[in-house]
């Protein structure tokens, strides 16, 4: 016992009831249990309240591109708004400069009937002059069509509803005394209930007459259009090939004019001239969009303001 004494007490033995210096004074790590315990509690507590500041900086750098992308994103759209309003003032300009050029070609005066398909291709909507007589025996009706007035259509322009009046237009082979060849000549509208020839007997005009039409051109069938219906005589679109073949006509079609229609007979002057023109709607659509996306994107961008 004296020996392990010895030991622990580094040779020199001690008093009775005390402990080695190493018992006594217990040690964490080679310092005093009663300093080490204190130290170590105060590094857990600057570890844990200890920011962490590297964590925090990435996801600031995070949140900033991701502003800068939304940013960006949203000035896209009154950019874009914007274009599309600009690009309908230039669709306008050219759809004014369409309408008084078909405007004038129609006022012109009018020219002989040419026989060459390749220059009537140039002279649609242009007046032209023919002498000759109907046949009405194989007259052919394009329906359902509306009565096309003008004026009418100008005062009801405002309206919700026209109420326009349903009908047929009467397409007449006309044999042409000074040229020598059968065309096809739209005489005009006429009613519903006038659309058989037996109820309209007093227009069926016979003798020589010399009337003043419009060049129109064949067309395709459009979407949701009906095919002709050649048996039955109910024609939905002009396609003057397919008329010339029923008809044994050249494929040559006028508009005869207003002044061409007879008491009793088909009213003349149904050609449309007009064309469809929406476009300062569209810019002023395009144009407010752009406006009012600006004025949203620099209020929360630039006031920072919460939208």
């Amino acid at each position: 016992m004296a020996g392990w004494l010895r030991v622990l007490g580094g040779g020199r033995p001690r008093g009775a009831g005390q402990l080695p210096n190493c018992l006594d004074r217990r040690t964490f790590f080679g310092c005093p249990h009663s300093k080490a315990i204190p130290d170590l509690t105060r590094l857990r507590k600057e570890i844990s309240w200890r920011p962490c500041t590297s964590g925090i900086s990435t996801a600031a750098a995070a949140k900033s591109e991701e502003d800068a992308a939304l940013k960006w994103g949203l000035l896209a759209i009154p950019v874009v708004t914007f274009g599309l309003g600009t690009w309908q003032v230039q669709r306008r300009k050219w759809k004014l400069k369409l309408i008084a050029d078909l405007e004038a070609r129609v006022a012109a005066e009018p020219v002989p009937l040419p026989l060459d398909l390749l220059e009537l291709k140039e002279l649609e909507y242009k007046p032209v002059r023919v002498r000759g007589y109907f046949d009405h025996t194989k007259e052919l009706h394009v329906l359902p069509r509306s009565l096309v007035d003008v004026e009418k259509e100008t005062r009801a322009a405002g309206q919700l509803m026209s109420n326009p009046q349903s009908g047929a237009n009467v397409i007449t082979p006309f044999y042409c005394t000074d040229l020598g060849t059968t065309i096809l000549v739209n005489r005009g509208f006429v009613p519903r209930k006038k659309v058989k020839p037996e109820t309209r007997l007093q227009g069926q005009i016979q003798e020589e007459i010399e009337l003043t039409g419009v060049v129109r051109l064949s067309e395709t069938r459009k979407p949701f259009v009906p095919e002709n219906n050649v048996e039955q005589n109910r024609w939905h679109y002009r396609d003057l090939e397919a008329m010339a073949r029923v008809t044994g006509a050249e494929p040559i079609f006028i508009d005869a004019d207003y002044k061409s229609t007879v008491p009793g007979g088909p009213i003349g002057g149904q050609t449309r001239v007009t064309l469809r023109n929406e476009h300062m709607q569209y810019i002023i659509t395009w144009y407010g969009l752009c406006a009012a996306t600006s004025f949203m994107w620099y209020k929360k961008f630039f006031q920072k303001v919460h939208l």
